[in-house]
């Protein structure tokens, strides 16, 4: 008869590979590595919307003014700038034909990366290292989450936001609270 022999898991071993899962996981989930080598690719038309229907003005001749113009107009824009990570591809702040507002991202190429969002925002663009983290200094407003790290992007300016008062853009990292990259929004 063989004799058995039994192995008995000390404790503390038991406990430090509990402790090392649950902080891979962790890690894992709070970086996301793999996002590295994820395109997210996004190609979103210029929103074509139709003119509001007024008639036109009177002007002091008796003739009719000029009608507003009926597509999309320009109102700022840059050229993106790298930060964190290589980032370019340029950045149209556009008024509709109705009067709605939009951040247009044009050929877009970052890298992607976990929360990431676009961010109008009252901080000066600077390059290199100390322009990284300024945009949460001062005023800014999310526009919502980046659609995709690559293409032509279009991101909805609510109603109720007073645009003189943010003079560029940012691809913020939420998570590490760190731009991507940035332009400097110029008027039209």
């Amino acid at each position: 008869m063989g004799r058995v022999r039994s192995v008995l898991v000390r404790p503390w071993a038991i406990g430090v590979l509990v402790v090392a899962v649950t902080g891979a996981a962790f890690g894992l989930y709070w970086f996301q590595p793999w996002k590295l080598w994820q395109e997210e690719t996004v190609h979103e038309a210029l929103p074509e919307v139709a003119a509001p229907l007024a008639p036109p003005a009177a002007s002091p001749s008796g003739q009719s003014a000029a009608p507003a113009p009926a597509g999309p107009v320009t109102l700022a824009s840059g050229e993106l700038i790298s930060h964190e990570h290589t980032t370019s591809g340029t950045v149209k702040l556009v008024r509709l034909a109705d009067g709605s507002r939009i951040v247009r991202l044009e050929n877009l190429d970052t890298s992607n990366g976990p929360d990431l969002r676009v961010w109008l925002s009252d901080a000066e663009v600077k390059e290199g290292r100390e322009g990284w983290h300024l945009f949460d200094d001062g005023a800014y407003v999310s526009l919502g989450e980046l659609k995709g790290n690559k293409g032509n992007q279009n991101y909805t300016v609510p109603a109720d936001i007073d645009l003189s008062r943010y003079s560029s853009l940012s691809i913020w990292c939420d998570r590490f609270d760190v731009s991507f990259g940035a332009a400097e929004l110029a008027d039209a």
